[in-house]
């Protein structure tokens, strides 16, 4: 591709309206195929987090046995780590107003770098927790779920609906990756699944930012071969329904010189129609050689990711407490609910009557103080009723319960003296700080994780980069107008 058309392509709000119908038909179906593929290389994972989020969430589903009403308790084992680790991280990562920090390199004698980098600390500080108003509030929500999930993600860009900034908060259910991706900076593709309401995308299409496509004639086709194959009905479409738009940053080769650059495609899903094309790089972005040749192109990055602790298999998606407490937590349900149904059963006895017993047929309750006539004697009673041998709740359940749920604690770090418990005991206060210093040392290297993916997403390529009032000129655009201006003084020797 020439330089030029590169050049055009980074000023477009959509290049879509460029191409070809049959190429955008073609890379619609792409993008659609290449997600299910990504999500396909990630199910195990999927399962395992929506199973740690119901215990997380403490949802309670129907349970039938081993009678209908059988004792059904979450132990909130997950959900108490969840919470600690959010007031530790909260207010370690967001102590204040000044929550910017600069850090001078290189020699200074004058100070000019350190005035220059307290300026930008405050002005971005003020900007994340005053006119970026949705930033500290989706901080919370990120390190409340972080531990759960395992990672969570961040999306800086410019929203040219409300004219500025904007830091949102992506569940790793989200943003699909191929799950043995090493890295987000390596990464071929990367999809982000929005939900949009069809007033959202009309907004998109009045701002230019769509294409005009009828959505719901395709839509309503997909609809109906999928209830002709699965005999399904088409559910109530309200103004409220959302559309699920794949926004995929990915490489595609549109010139066809064989090699590809990075675009940004968007997709609605149901219909495969492509909506928006803009360039996933910038003019400050495009690499020359010598000869002014266009020879690499990175793709920016839009995108921070935030993980809780690496993956043993060298996944892409960390571990978080979902998947390291969740067997201990269903094995403490399991056995908390077995004593349970043990003195549930203890106490509401059973057993078998034999004919002799003379009574009136159906169930016999009984009400506390209550009496009931027979038409038996005492030893016939006595001789007909046979009570279920049933067994009070057992010491040894009990102390294995007191096991798991210690050997759980301990992982997550939420012993009595971690969540503000007195040890109970004459112990001085220094032993008990040092405890505690112990006691945080998992989380201090969690916390160096996210400080640094705080600060990919403040400095590397994502907010310092919307913030600059002005851009460089890049190579690429400085070899161009170098070019123009030798042939100018080119033509003047001429004449």
């Amino acid at each position: 591709m020439s330089l030029d058309t590169l050049l055009e392509y980074a000023e477009m709000d959509n290049i879509a309206v460029e191409l070809h119908e049959d190429v955008l038909t073609e890379l619609g179906r792409k993008v659609v195929e290449s997600y299910e593929i990504d999500r396909g290389s990630r199910e195990d994972w999927e399962k395992r987090n929506e199973e740690a989020t119901k215990l997380a969430a403490q949802v309670v589903e129907e349970k039938s046995s081993p009678w209908q009403g059988a004792a059904n308790i979450k132990f909130p084992l997950l959900t108490e780590a969840s919470i600690q680790f959010n007031a530790r991280a909260y207010s370690a990562l967001v102590p204040g107003n000044n929550l910017v920090s600069s850090r001078v390199v290189g020699y200074d004698p004058t100070g000019e770098k350190m005035e220059q980098g307290t300026r930008v600390s405050r002005h971005m500080s003020y900007q994340l927790l005053e006119l970026m108003e949705e930033w500290e509030e989706e901080m919370d929500a990120l390190l409340l779920a972080l531990p759960i999930l395992g990672c969570m993600f961040k999306k800086t860009y410019y929203d040219p609906i409300l004219g500025r900034n904007k830091s949102e908060v992506i569940y790793p259910k989200d943003l699909v990756v191929d799950y043995y991706t090493k890295s987000l900076d390596q990464s071929y593709r990367k999809t982000h699944v929005l939900q949009q309401t069809e007033n959202d995308i009309n907004i998109l299409k009045a701002n230019g930012l769509y294409l005009h496509v009828d959505l719901t004639a395709s839509a309503a086709t997909a609809n109906e071969l999928a209830n002709d194959i699965y005999g399904l009905s088409t559910p109530v479409q309200t103004d409220a329904t959302e559309d699920i738009v794949l926004e995929q940053h990915t490489y595609e080769d549109l010139d066809g010189d064989g090699i590809a650059e990075p675009y940004i495609i968007t997709v609605h899903e149901e219909s495969q129609q492509v909506l928006r094309i803009v360039a996933g790089y910038s003019v400050d972005d495009i690499r020359l050689n010598e000869e002014n040749e266009v020879v690499y192109i990175p793709q920016r990055q839009y995108f921070t990711k935030y993980g809780f602790m690496p993956s043993p298999d060298g996944s892409f998606y960390d571990l978080g407490f979902g998947n390291l407490l969740a067997p201990i937590n269903h094995t403490v349900d399991t056995i908390i609910n077995q004593l349970l149904d043990a003195g549930t059963m203890s106490n509401l006895q059973a057993g078998f009557l034999s004919r002799g017993v003379r009574m009136k047929n159906g169930d016999s309750r009984f009400r506390p103080g209550e009496w009931k006539q027979v038409n038996s004697t005492g030893d016939d009673l006595r001789k007909g009723i046979y009570p279920l041998p049933v067994r009070e709740p057992s010491s040894v359940l009990f102390n294995l319960l007191g096991t798991m749920i210690n050997a759980g604690q301990r992982i997550a770090s939420t012993v009595d003296s971690m969540v503000g418990e007195n040890p109970g005991q004459n112990q001085k206060a220094t032993t008990t700080m040092a405890v505690l210093d112990q006691g945080q040392k998992v989380f201090h290297g969690i916390y160096k994780r996210l400080h640094r993916s705080l600060k990919r997403e403040l400095q590397d390529r994502k907010s310092t980069r919307l913030n600059s009032s002005h851009r460089c000129i890049s190579y690429a655009v400085f070899c161009l107008k170098k070019k123009k201006k030798y042939k100018k003084k080119k033509k003047k020797r001429r004449k």
